[in-house]
């Protein structure tokens, strides 16, 4: 059955440019995974700036591509020459700005970065809405304040997913999702919200630019919306090998959130979904507006455009696995030789017999500044009380604890404060792909049951090849009901209840994070 839904071109493509990996996963029309292909890569800090290189954007992904074609041919002994849709998705944010003859003005400024403070200030102030420092207008307008001379040449603004989806279709187009980390969305019109583009023409009217703000940013999309298909050239850069068909319909692209949204079926109001993987996030789809604006809560839509809270951090799981690695380096140095997946999954697990307050010990993940905890710059830094029990159980747990800090810190203002009901929260990306560990530690931090899927470890190129397959085959129906018929079929996960002993533990380790950040701003401060 797989072997004749390749060759008829039923399957659907599903593409995530991810921070340290971009996947490719084909799936069938029920959303099973077929096979799947990746490319591991990593940001580089380039002037004091993160970024990736556009050739390497191409590398990435023709790479992934034909690591998944590979193994159709391995699997299913076939070529992969057409599928029934292609979608992109990529990390949100950033800064990738286009001259009018297609050229990139200046290097791609992902998420990671935090110099925009002076903008997101007055930006904020303007429209009374929370803009966050990664957000593409928080960059434009800080290049802007900062008189940088490419400004005056921008013709097209956009995120990474656009950017691709742009140079294979030839369309300037953005999937809601992602557009809301553009810009304010407005929840009626589910467009970019057209008094804040108004304010903010004002805002810079003298300076003269011969562009608004409607010339340079994307069409905004709906997922299941017309989004354009596949070019000749579009084809040749995905494929160089000339096997891939042209003609291939793509849906809307969209950011790593609309995605882990789709891959967690949680789109309709009162659910939420947490990815958690080089950084972490945590979504839930509002009822309501919040009571006022937290610089710690950003405002984004579903991939069909509704509102949702999100508390997004830049540091999740990076400096855990470099620890990890040096543990890795130790065994080796004995002749031990580890399967990864053996290592973190033996590792992850000592962390259960850990103290719940992790024994006096507590660490910072960040490996670059972190906004919800108001940081610039960011050090990675462990310390411990001298009559901390420092154990492997307690250090890897405190490295789980801390990998969830800063989204805590958020999660604490949407629950506590501003009692945001949430029915059902769904976990997935790597931090949860050992069983048991990751959803014990984070039902720990919400005080909340946390379910996982057992595709909890496809994570986002999932999630966009189920919105491709829902442009393909499913407007019919509203995708909160795709999801649910067609894809999930009742599926909730398995749940995780909080443990009472786990969720006054973290709370004492927060007690501690909290008043130890002066530790962590004194090194941003003292290492440069």
């Amino acid at each position: 059955m797989s072997v004749e839904i390749i060759t008829t071109g039923q399957a659907v493509l599903g593409i995530e440019l991810g921070s340290t990996r971009i996947k490719a996963v084909l799936i069938d029309e029920a959303g099973v995974p077929l096979a799947s292909g990746s490319y591991e890569w990593e940001n580089q800090l380039l002037n004091g700036i993160w970024t990736y290189s556009l050739d390497q954007v191409w590398q990435g992904l023709q790479e992934s591509y034909r690591d998944l074609k590979d193994t159709v041919k391995r699997k299913y002994g076939i070529s992969l020459t057409k599928v029934g849709a292609i979608g992109i998705s990529a990390m949100m944010h950033g800064y990738l700005a286009f001259d009018s003859r297609g050229e990139l003005l200046v290097p791609f400024r992902t998420w990671r970065n935090t110099m925009t403070q002076e903008a997101v200030e007055k930006l904020t102030e303007v429209f009374q809405f929370n803009i966050p420092q990664r957000w593409s207008i928080a960059h434009l307008y800080q290049a802007i304040l900062n008189r940088e001379p490419h400004v005056k040449d921008v013709a097209f603004l956009t995120t990474l997913s656009g950017y691709v989806h742009w140079k294979l279709t030839g369309e300037q187009v953005l999937g809601v999702g992602d557009a809301s980390g553009m810009f304010p969305i407005d929840p009626v019109t589910r467009d970019f919200n057209q008094r804040m583009a108004g304010q903010f023409d004002e805002l810079i009217a003298d300076r003269g630019y011969s562009w608004k703000f409607n010339d340079i940013f994307p069409r905004v999309l709906l997922a299941g919306e017309a989004a354009g298909s596949l070019t000749e050239e579009g084809a040749r850069l995905l494929d160089p090998s000339g096997e891939l068909a042209a003609g291939i319909l793509l849906c809307p692209p969209e950011g790593d959130a609309g995605t882990g949204m789709a891959a967690t079926n949680s789109v309709g109001v009162r659910t939420g979904n947490v990815s958690a993987g080089t950084s972490i996030f945590a979504m839930v789809v509002m009822d309501r507006e919040l009571t006022k604006v937290y610089p710690q809560i950003d405002m984004v839509t579903t991939p069909d455009g509704s509102p949702v809270a999100m508390v997004h951090c830049n540091n999740c799981t990076s400096d855990l696995n470099a620890w990890i690695s040096l543990l890795e380096e130790c065994l080796e140095l004995f002749g031990t030789k580890v399967d990864k997946n053996t290592l973190y999954t033996a590792l992850f697990e000592s962390a259960l017999k850990g103290e719940a307050d992790c024994g006096g010990l507590l660490s910072y993940n960040y490996l670059s500044g972190e906004p919800v905890t108001d940081l610039n710059e960011g050090r990675p830094l462990f310390v411990r009380m001298p009559d901390g029990r420092m154990t492997l159980a307690n250090f890897m747990r405190t490295h789980l604890y801390s990998a969830l800090g800063a989204l805590k810190a958020g999660l604490d203002i949407l629950f506590k404060e501003e009692q945001v009901p949430v029915e059902r929260l769904m976990g997935h990306g790597g931090f949860f792909k050992t069983p048991v560990v990751g959803q014990r530690m984070m039902a720990a931090a919400v005080n909340a049951p946390i379910a996982v899927m057992e595709t909890a470890g496809e994570g986002g190129a999932w999630g966009i090849a189920l919105l491709a397959a829902y442009r393909k085959n499913g407007q019919e129906k509203t995708l909160q009901q795709y999801l649910d018929d067609v894809i999930f079929d009742g599926d909730q996960g398995s749940v995780l209840e909080p443990v009472p002993e786990d969720v006054t533990g973290f709370d004492a380790f927060m007690e501690q994070y909290l008043q130890g950040l002066p530790i962590e701003r004194a090194a941003a401060e003292c290492l440069k």
